[in-house]
C-alpha cells in the first residue's frame, strides 16, 4: 500500500525503512535534564529523537548546546537526532538570540556533526534558509524545511503549495503542521498529505494538533506522512500521543491493512 518515501540518512533509510518513523521529542531545559530525558525516553524505542533546543536555557551559549548535543549523541547509541529551533511566531518557546545568531548557532551545530537532521520554518528569510541549507549539505545534515499554523488549517492548494515550496527550497524533507477546527479541517491536511506524497520527489511530514489532530498522528502515515511525533517523557506539542498507545495503534492499523492485500 504505502509508496510514499522514507527518509534517508548517509545514503540508508532510517531504521531500515520503517514507516513510519516515530520521533520523541527532547524539551528539558537545563543540560542534566536533557540527559535523564534521553535515558527515560531511550527505554521506549523510539526511531529519532528531535532536540527542542528553544526550551533549553544554555541555547545562547553556543559551546554549551555543542557540548550537550555531542553527550546527546554519544548516549542514544546510534539514534538520529533533529535539532531544531522552533521560533516563536510558530509556536516555540520566547528565546534571547536574533535571528543572526541563531542562523550562527545553526552553522556551528552542523560543523559540529553531531546531529542528523536539522529543522527550520520556510517562513525564515529567504537569504537565512539558503545559509542553512549550505551549513546542512556541507556537512552531510538532512535538512527539514516546515510550516506551521496554530490557529487554523490552510485550504487544500495552500498546503500542497507549502509541501512543494520546501522541496522547491532545496530540503530534504517537507514538514507541514496545523491546527484544524474540525474534522472536515483534518481531512483537508490528509488528502493534501495524500497529494504531495504522490507529487514530490522528497519524503513529507504532515500533521494536524490538538485532539481532533491526533488522528493524524495516529493514521496520518496511511497517507504519505514517513515520521509521527509522540511524547516520550514530555510533548512538544498540542495532540502528540505517548509512544507505547501510538505503537499498539500502528501494529493493529499495519496488520488489518497487510490482511487486505
Amino acid at each position: 500500500m504505502q509508496t510514499a518515501k522514507t527518509i534517508e540518512l548517509h545514503g540508508k533509510p532510517v531504521a531500515g525503512g520503517k514507516f513510519p518513523l516515530i520521533c520523541t521529542p527532547l524539551v528539558g531545559r537545563t543540560r542534566d535534564q536533557l540527559l535523564a530525558e534521553v535515558q527515560f525516553v531511550l527505554a521506549k524505542k523510539p526511531d529519532i529523537l528531535e532536540w527542542r533546543v528553544d526550551f533549553f536555557e544554555g541555547i545562547a551559549n553556543t559551546a554549551e548546546v555543542i557540548s550537550v548535543a555531542t553527550a546527546i549523541k554519544a548516549a542514544v547509541a546510534g539514534i538520529p537526532v533533529l535539532f531544531t529551533r522552533r521560533s516563536i511566531r510558530e509556536g516555540g518557546e520566547k528565546i534571547a538570540l536574533s535571528e543572526e545568531k541563531v542562523i550562527a548557532l545553526y552553522q556551528a551545530v552542523c560543523e559540529s556533526r553531531q546531529i542528523d537532521l536539522i529543522d527550520f520554518e520556510m517562513s525564515n528569510d529567504a537569504a537565512h534558509i539558503a545559509l542553512v541549507r549550505e551549513a546542512a549539505k556541507a556537512n552531510d545534515i538532512k535538512l527539514v524545511l516546515s510550516f506551521h499554523n496554530f490557529s487554523f488549517t490552510p485550504g487544500l492548494e495552500t498546503l500542497g503549495q507549502r509541501f512543494l515550496q520546501a522541496e522547491q527550497l532545496g530540503a530534504d524533507v517537507a514538514k507541514v503542521a496545523v491546527m484544524p477546527r474540525n474534522l472536515e479541517d483534518v481531512l483537508t491536511l490528509l488528502s493534501a498529505t495524500l497529494s504531495a506524497s504522490q507529487k514530490l520527489r522528497i519524503p513529507l511530514i504532515s500533521m494536524s494538533m490538538g485532539p481532533n489532530g491526533s488522528l493524524t498522528r495516529l493514521f496520518g502515515w496511511a497517507f504519505g506522512s514517513a515520521l509521527t511525533f509522540a511524547v516520550g517523557a514530555s510533548s512538544s506539542a498540542p495532540g502528540q500521543v505517548p509512544i507505547e498507545d501510538l505503537n499498539t495503534v500502528l501494529a493493529i492499523v499495519q496488520k488489518s491493512l497487510a490482511g487486505q492485500k
